[in-house]
């Protein structure tokens, strides 16, 4: 088997849907997730807009388990 890694951060371009299709994508059944994650996501130089922050990730992946 193919392992599938989903990438909710630049599938949807915007933060506030991250967490809900991280969700989604595991149900469906992916292996993983790549999600953009920075401390100050505003200030991100690299994806702002879809940047989440470290408490939000630490949400996710403690809700995907």
């Amino acid at each position: 088997d193919i392992p599938i890694i989903y990438d909710p951060s630049h599938a949807t371009g915007y933060r506030n849907f991250v967490p809900a299709i991280s969700k989604a994508a595991i149900a469906a059944g992916a292996d993983g997730l790549i999600i953009e994650s920075h401390p100050n996501p505003t200030k991100s130089i690299s994806d702002a807009d879809q940047a989440i922050s470290i408490d939000t990730l630490e949400k996710i992946l403690f809700s995907v388990r």
